[in-house]
């Protein structure tokens, strides 16, 4: 008798193992680009060039470090909002001037209030679904006396939200305006604290129930140690948490267009550094928007004045933005909006 009962457990077993696989096949052979020559097109006007001019500016000794409340950042800010002005890219109708102002109260250690930059492209068909694309644009500031330019920390994520904005711009001037809307989201105080992303969780400009995914950039423009015989690679953090659709969909545009190394080591729940919990996406996953956390590690450095423009490799960031902007094209032109379900 109990090795019958194991026989048909093991039976129940097995078939459940089969009904898993196909679902995890069936999801992955649903996934695909249609347009995929289109997607070229746009992705390949993402430039070292265009990113370094962007990056060369934020990263300038003239912001003084970028620290959240001073002049140097609301500097920056304006830079930022002036890129979106000049390619025509919109504000959104509330905030006419692209400045969600932050204030004074809701900043720690007594900051001068502050502002993220929010600029977004009205989706054709699904203009009320939202695909968020993120970075942070404050850094350290002045410690001792030296700038801290943060030129991967977070230059990087702010150039390549940048160009992401210009490609699809581009593509919807040439009749192929994405069918969800795009918000570029430029967050200040992340490095006091996730401050600024989480002002605008709790007072969002579009609503986040309607929000499908946010695909976050911080530090993507480095190498690190564990990296240093083969840089062609990025992180991927918290792909998997909460949509699987969500992961096999970067999966797909890696394959497909950037077939970067797509590491995982610190997805991992038991992760020690904890880096899912400490950039701008987790104020959104807490809200419950599935989120990528697309980040290069850390290296000699990090939190460091020597974190300088020169030392940002440039061919490897203009990949990993194009890996998002794959992503995110994916994402915003799918037949049917990403299920938040984990298979």
């Amino acid at each position: 008798m109990k090795v019958f009962i194991a026989s048909v457990l093991l039976f129940v077993g097995s078939c459940a193992t089969i009904r898993h696989s196909e679902k995890i096949s069936n999801l992955k052979n649903s996934i695909s680009y249609s347009d995929e020559g289109v997607v070229k097109k746009y992705l390949n006007t993402i430039t070292s060039k265009e990113l370094k001019v962007h990056l060369v500016e934020v990263a300038s000794d003239k912001y003084n470090g970028r620290m959240t409340g001073e002049e140097g950042h609301n500097l920056v800010c304006d830079y930022i909002r002036d890129q979106y002005k000049y390619r025509d890219i919109s504000a959104p109708e509330s905030y006419p001037d692209y400045y969600q102002k932050v204030p004074k109260k809701a900043l720690p250690n007594n900051l001068n209030a502050s502002q993220n930059v929010i600029a977004y492209i009205k989706g054709s068909e699904f203009p009320e679904e939202y695909v968020y694309i993120t970075a942070h644009s404050d850094h350290e500031g002045i410690i001792d006396g030296e700038i801290y330019n943060g030129a991967d920390d977070n230059g990087s994520g702010t150039a390549a939200v940048l160009e992401i904005a210009e490609a699809f711009s581009q593509a919807a001037r040439d009749g192929y305006r994405p069918k969800r809307s795009i918000v570029f989201l430029h967050v200040t105080a992340e490095e006091v604290g996730l401050y600024g992303s989480k002002f605008y969780s709790e007072n969002p400009i579009f609503p986040l129930e309607n929000a499908v995914a946010t695909l976050n950039m911080d530090m993507i423009g480095r190498v690190d140690n564990r990296h240093k015989d083969d840089e062609n690679y990025i992180y991927v953090i918290g792909s998997n948490k909460m949509s699987s659709e969500l992961h096999y969909i970067t999966e797909e545009a890696n394959s497909t267009f950037t077939n970067l190394n797509l590491d995982y080591k610190y997805n991992a729940d038991n992760d020690p550094n904890n880096y899912y919990y400490r950039s701008d996406h987790y104020n959104f996953a807490l809200k419950g928007v599935p989120v990528i956390f697309f980040f290069n590690g850390e290296h000699e450095d990090y939190t460091k004045p020597t974190d300088t423009e020169d030392k940002i490799n440039y061919p490897l960031l203009e990949k990993r933005a194009k890996l998002i902007f794959a992503t995110a094209w994916y994402l915003a032109n799918s037949k049917t909006r990403l299920k938040k379900e984990i298979i």
